[in-house]
């Protein structure tokens, strides 16, 4: 039975801290492929703080262009709005009815996890790989029945894409952060002026 890994986020832009993240859990957990899915817009965030939606797509493509173990999808993209994981879920769960499905989030996000929509719909559906982050330790002090949260250490970066736009603008170096692909993705498309 295959088992696949889903990870969500702006990516804006996507940085090697997702790319070690989204491999890291893939090795510590046996996933055949982890599936990246740059929102449309996330709960917290406005429409506004987010580059164009082809532009983080394109981004992501050329970061990951050559690694066969990952992939990105458009999904939530193409569905507009906010992007609740739920929505996403339902979707991998009938595109791969076979497949064990995982929801890979950072560790500072799993004490909110039970004011996700539909979560113990979702805690059905997928297991879910925290990924231990720089300052957020992984608390595990979860009332959802039947949620399945699995511990990740990896080589987590401090980094962070705001600081990466920041770096942008002001013409300091992005190499060592961001992969090349995305680089020159990110000058010839002019983003983050």
């Amino acid at each position: 039975m295959a088992k696949i890994g889903l990870m969500g986020g702006s990516f804006d832009p996507v940085h090697n801290g997702h790319l070690i993240a989204a491999r890291d859990a893939m090795e510590q957990h046996g996933l055949d492929k982890v599936i990246l899915l740059p929102t449309a817009q996330t709960p917290p965030k406005s429409p506004a703080s987010t580059t164009a939606c082809h532009h983080r797509v394109a981004m992501l493509q050329a970061a990951i262009d050559g690694e066969n173990s990952l992939e990105v999808s458009d999904f939530e993209v193409t569905q507009g709005g906010v992007s609740y994981t739920i929505k996403t879920v339902r979707h991998f769960r009938e595109k791969y009815p076979d497949a064990t499905l995982f929801w890979i989030i950072g560790a500072d996000k799993v004490p909110t996890l039970d004011r996700w929509r539909s979560i113990e719909e979702l805690a059905q559906i997928v297991e879910f790989i925290s990924l231990e982050r720089p300052r957020h330790p992984l608390t595990i002090d979860q009332t959802t029945p039947g949620l399945k949260l699995h511990r990740c250490v990896g080589h987590a970066m401090d980094i962070s894409s705001t600081e990466l736009r920041d770096r942008q603008k002001t013409d300091m170096s992005l190499d060592d952060f961001i992969p090349s692909k995305a680089i020159i993705y990110i000058r010839e498309h002019g983003l983050y002026p």
